[in-house]
């Protein structure tokens, strides 16, 4: 481990584990000086850290927290990030409104403390410019690395105790810069038409000025080449149960089990939830009882229909280490939970979400990556981890449990894991025939909200409000072609109304 000391934009000192001062040319930039010194150490871990806050710097946790080479860990302070909430007018993704409590996926980097392998910065080298402003180019890092496998996480543990309120604070300038060679280009325009919306503010030079940087492309960067081996040992008992929602699907289901019974690795126990609505109905799974199968069967059979229900009652009956989130109308190989469960050990990871692909359906995402929502079809979760953790009841029969449930587990602390291999194919089976369509409250308002309460709830709970306003702003826009009122102005009235109504069921909602 090499420790690169630093205050005002330069290196101070640069030393290893147990003190042992390293030679090196202080007059270069920090961004710079981190890639000599990865050169020169090419198998150690790089820490960072702000001088100011160098007898806070909790190098002992590091050995637990970078369980792999292939992360990024930083943490400030409790409210500071480079880039304000400014940025939630171009970017909707959970990565934005960081919980500085626990570990939380990101690629908002600090320069006061951090960690990254030397491998990562070999495989970046002369693939993005040295800034000379640190955070910048820390910043600029995670988000070109991050959808190539790269873990980066704010992670307050970095630090024995206190806070470090760095001021340091991207201006209008590095903001608008930063949005134009990071994502397409229309979101300088969004960026510029938000901050006059909403701020009343009108920064022309910095717009303009931004049209003048190219895109940064991570098109010609490869992290694969780095191995990856967690040194965290959380796999005891090696344990799972799995749980199925279903309703009105008896041979889908019915093949779902004929797949579980070919495991490698067989479960322990599946919970299925049965619903039908109609009263006097009975169970139509004959073949729970009449077939023998390698694994013990749950059976519960409800007239209440919802799968957040169904769910929760399945998640109060596990019993196994872990809990395998399953749905009616999947299909996998032999090895599905074998594969996984080597990819956890791999990984270090607690929550992960297989690739869930529907039949001939391209496949978009081929590397592990930090996933930014939640798969409740195609989930494993640490049974441990599901203490105070259910599915939303408000967001029943509407849209954003699985992302809502995925929330809660990322704000006590644990990330959620994308996994390409292996894959569940999604057979979007029809819906069963005895379903009735549920009467939402605001089903006969004479105007229909928009977008739908259960979506505008998910983003009042998890998202900055700049997030919101930008969410506004593209479904202004996005809505407008899809609609008869072709008045720029009408629409524009009856857009707000339909906003309005959807804020006020949101609300609803949250208080029931």
């Amino acid at each position: 481990m090499i420790i690169v000391y630093h205050i005002n934009a330069k290196i101070t000192d640069v030393l290893t584990a147990d003190n042992q001062k390293i030679d090196f040319d202080y007059k270069k930039t920090i961004a710079s000086g981190l890639h000599e010194i990865a050169k020169q150490f090419p198998n150690e871990k790089l820490v960072w850290c702000h001088l100011a806050v160098k007898e806070q710097l909790n190098l002992e946790s590091i050995k637990t927290l970078f369980h792999h080479d292939k992360m990024m860990l930083s943490f400030s302070s409790s409210q500071h990030n480079f880039f304000d909430s400014t940025i939630g007018y171009v970017e909707e993704s959970l990565f934005i409104n960081v919980n500085k409590k626990v570990s939380y996926p990101t690629w908002q980097m600090s320069s006061v403390a951090g960690v990254i392998h030397a491998a990562v910065l070999n495989a970046l080298k002369d693939k993005i410019v040295c800034d000379s402003d640190f955070e910048y180019y820390l910043n600029s890092i995670a988000k070109l690395a991050m959808p190539l496998g790269l873990l980066c996480y704010s992670s307050p543990r970095l630090l024995k105790n206190g806070e470090f309120e760095n001021t340091t604070k991207a201006s209008l300038y590095q903001l608008f810069r930063f949005v134009k060679q990071h994502y397409k280009t229309r979101w300088v325009f969004l960026l510029l038409l938000n901050i006059g919306l909403y701020e009343r503010k009108f920064p022309i030079w910095p717009f303009l000025l931004s049209l003048f940087y190219d895109y940064r492309l991570n098109t010609n960067i490869n992290l694969d080449t780095i191995k990856v081996q967690s040194s965290l040992n959380i796999i005891g008992e090696t344990t799972v149960d799995v749980i199925i929602p279903t309703i009105g699907r008896k041979g889908y289901l019915f093949d779902v089990l004929k797949d579980f019974s070919k495991q490698t690795f067989l479960p322990n126990k599946i919970i299925i939830v049965e619903q039908n609505p109609q009263e006097g109905s009975k169970t139509e799974l004959d073949y729970i009882h009449d077939e023998n199968w390698p694994f013990a069967i749950e059976h519960f059979f409800l007239h209440q229909a919802g799968v957040c229900n169904a769910r929760n009652l399945a998640l109060n009956n596990t019993d196994s280490e872990w809990v395998f989130l399953a749905d009616d109308d999947n299909r996998f190989e032999p090895d599905l939970i074998q594969e996984v469960f080597q990819n956890i050990k791999q990984f270090g990871s607690e929550v992960v979400t297989t690739s869930y692909p529907q039949l001939n359906e391209y496949k978009k995402y081929r590397k592990v990556i930090q996933w930014p929502t939640f798969g409740a079809g195609n989930s494993f979760v640490r049974r441990n981890l599901l203490d105070k953790v259910r599915f939303n009841s408000a967001l029943e029969f509407g849209y954003g449990e699985d992302a809502d449930f995925g929330m809660q587990l990322r704000n006590k602390g644990y990330d959620v894991l994308y996994l390409p291999k292996p894959e569940i194919i999604h057979l979007k089976a029809p819906i069963g025939g005895f379903r009735t369509k549920p009467v939402l409250l605001w089903q006969n308002d004479p105007i229909q909200p928009k977008p739908s309460p259960t979506v505008m709830l998910y983003i009042i709970s998890h998202n900055t409000q700049e997030q919101l306003k930008g969410y506004k702003t593209t479904l202004f826009f996005k809505f407008y072609k899809h609609q008869n009122i072709k008045n720029p102005y009408s629409y524009f009235k009856m857009f707000q109304k339909q906003w309005n109504q959807s804020l006020f069921w949101a609300n609803q909602l949250k208080k029931a």
